[in-house]
């Protein structure tokens, strides 16, 4: 190879090294840094992940995670509001998020589903054809962190019992806390159960 090929070769690999260097930064770092800015700017809440927080400022969880509300045994706890089973990992892990991808006619769904049903029945002092299908079927990603009011509806009874609240207060602040179809068509109306379970505990304390 010549001396002005290999020069030539040299001037070349040096114009990429240093465009790859150059567009690393611009991409890699400086947009990342204008996005992050921007969102904590704008969207500060979200950009932190919706987390949730007790007074004081230590964090609970995050407004689009659910999480199980249980005590040390496992069982559920009569003083909260509770969510949707969850398929992921042990229940809630956002490191696992999956359903279970049973098909309605599976019979391990169908005896899962009616033994839930059973239990939340009798946990919340209804008759199983109360229960509505979220408090027996788990989500797509298993982290879904809003119930139906309708399910919301039949444990108000059982956790102002638990706190000692009259039920029409717990009752208002489930309706404080349901949020309508997204522009007033899509979806259907939803109740955020970690943000509920806080307000309900900030009322206590």
């Amino acid at each position: 190879m010549s001396g002005s090929s290999a020069g030539a070769s040299g001037r070349v690999y040096g114009v990429a090294v240093r465009a790859m260097v150059v567009l690393t930064l611009v991409v890699g770092v400086g947009y990342t840094l204008l996005v992050t800015g921007v969102g904590q700017l704008l969207l500060p809440a979200q950009a932190r992940g919706s987390a949730v927080t007790r007074p004081g400022g230590t964090v609970v969880g995050s407004a689009l995670v659910g999480q199980s509300f249980t005590g040390a045994d496992g069982r559920p706890l009569p003083q909260y509001f509770q969510s949707r089973p969850s398929a992921a990992g042990t229940g809630y892990d956002a490191t696992a998020s999956s359903g279970s991808n049973w098909g309605p006619e599976n019979p391990d769904l169908v005896a899962a589903v009616t033994a839930r049903k059973a239990q939340v029945a009798a946990f919340d002092g209804v008759s199983p054809s109360q229960v509505p299908p979220d408090a027996v079927t788990a989500s797509g990603s298993g982290l879904d962190p809003d119930i139906s009011p309708a399910y919301a509806a039949i444990q108000v009874d059982r956790v102002a019992t638990a706190r000692h609240l009259p039920a029409d207060e717990v009752r208002a602040m489930v309706a404080a806390h349901t949020q309508g179809r997204l522009w007033g068509f899509l979806g259907e109306p939803t109740v955020n159960v970690v943000e509920l379970n806080l307000a309900l505990d900030r009322l206590a304390g």
